[in-house]
């Protein structure tokens, strides 16, 4: 581990409990009581990026004047892209809008009670030290971290802060994926025995982003602030743009896609993360210099930790050569399924009375249902112009804001579906199964503690 990286690390864990007074550690104002209905609330964005710009944003202003919040500032390394998230968020509210070079500048204004995080895959648990050491409140883009060391130091900081934390976990703010939890933990589908998540796409520029890459001039940023934590590397404006291609940056795949519908398994089974994984997969579409696969298969173990024969299997596929964009959910158990896309229960694959009676056994159906009379469309582009889920998400954290209660993802949802993604990367990039360490709270392949 470099010596920036273990600092850091220290500093943002030091700082959650309090003992730490460096950069970091801001007086900012306090949530310990109640907002009142009459304070606006200060919202600053953290990397005004494509994700905050299409989709976070305009969810955001479908609420912002009923709720009387409004944005303050804008803090992002890159001047272009600060620059143009102070123009298009004026343009948009009509706010005074501050362009702040680092997340250190915003929170020294103290012109911000709250941040909506949306920076670098690897950014966001670090980022959201920082947030909540300043005493700001922080809606937080998925995937909430890529390795176990960021994801304990965030969690640790979070517990011990009074900050309210919303996790990019959209699905947990959908009628449907509500209905479905509780549909599911009502005992009456049955026990889980089988989940298959699929996310396809037919993209050679999906997370490619060649204009600006040629735009972006090293002098113009701070490529030491972005590594953060990272080893350092020379310049590269490839990894600072694509990060999402190119580990260890980004998981890609697992980190993007997975990661949303993983948290589904955990939230309506109860359990926090896997017992084991296995991954396959390989950059058999697009060899444009990216080390993350392109097209991917993991296969998840879940149940007792000490009971093997009590559990059941998930299985992610996603393909990045073939797809038409419609993610897939689909729960099985003994009576049928249940699929998150038609939004029904049905008795399909169901145990049948020829087949039980074999084995003089009753048959189990499932009824055929809706599991509500109309559902938010799942919206798997970024560029979603603020979809149903992310706006209803969205109001949540602003709601919990002022209410000081619990959010739809708190940070152990991010917590856990981290530990499902690390999990995955490292079979993957391993080709080990990868376990999980209850007792250390580290992610193992073989005898060995997986790191980057």
């Amino acid at each position: 581990m470099s010596h920036s990286r273990r600092k850091f690390i220290k500093n943002g864990a030091l700082a959650g409990t309090g003992l730490y007074l460096g950069a970091t550690a801001f007086s900012a104002k306090s949530y310990a009581n109640i907002i009142g209905s009459n304070d606006r609330v200060r919202v600053g964005v953290i990397g005004f990026s494509d994700r905050f710009r299409q989709s976070l944003f305009p969810s955001f202003l479908n609420h912002y004047k009923e709720l009387n919040f409004d944005i303050t500032g804008v803090s992002d390394l890159w001047n272009y892209r600060r620059d143009a998230g102070v123009a298009h968020i004026k343009e948009k509210t009509g706010s005074d809008v501050k362009g702040f070079k680092n997340n250190e500048a915003l929170y020294n204004s103290k012109t911000a009670d709250a941040v909506i995080i949306s920076t670098a895959d690897f950014q966001h648990a670090l980022h959201t030290i920082e947030a909540v050491n300043a005493k700001c409140d922080a809606y937080v883009e998925k995937p909430f971290a890529e390795t176990m060391e960021d994801a304990r130091a965030a969690l640790k900081a979070v517990k011990a802060s009074r900050q309210i934390i919303q996790i990019g976990s959209q699905r947990r703010s959908g009628s449907n994926y509500k209905a479905a939890e509780e549909y599911i933990k009502s005992g009456k589908f049955g026990a889980i025995n089988m989940v298959e998540l699929t996310w396809n796409v037919n993209q050679p520029g999906r997370w490619r982003r060649p204009d600006l890459v040629a735009r972006l001039k090293q002098e113009d940023t701070d490529w030491k602030r972005f590594l953060i934590n990272r080893p350092f590397e020379a310049w590269d404006p490839r990894k600072y743009l694509e990060y999402r291609l190119f580990w260890p940056y980004s998981s890609g795949q697992p980190g993007q896609w997975m990661s949303h519908q993983i948290d589904t398994v955990h939230w309506f089974s109860g359990l926090k993360h896997p017992r084991s994984v296995t991954a396959n997969g390989g950059i058999y579409n697009w060899p444009d210099g990216r080390s993350n696969w392109d097209t991917t298969t993991a296969v998840f173990d879940y149940g007792d930790a000490n009971d093997p024969t009590n559990g059941f299997q998930v299985v992610f596929m996603s393909r990045m050569g073939n797809g038409d964009e419609n993610p897939s959910e689909i729960y099985f158990s003994k009576g049928g399924e249940l699929n998150l896309i038609t939004n029904k229960v049905s008795p399909k694959g169901g145990l049948r009375e020829n087949h039980a009676k074999a084995m003089n056994m009753q048959p189990v159906l499932l009824p055929e249902m809706a599991l509500v009379e109309k559902a938010e469309k799942v919206v798997a582009s970024a560029n979603t112009g603020g979809d149903p889920l992310t706006s209803a998400h969205m109001r949540n954290w602003m709601e919990c804001v002022r209410s000081r209660k619990e959010t739809n993802a708190p940070v152990e949802a991010g917590y856990y579906h981290s530990i499902a993604n690390i999990m995955t990367t490292a079979a993957s990039r391993t080709g080990i199964k990868a376990t999980f360490n209850e007792k250390t709270q580290e992610v193992m392949v073989g005898d060995k503690v997986f790191t980057y």
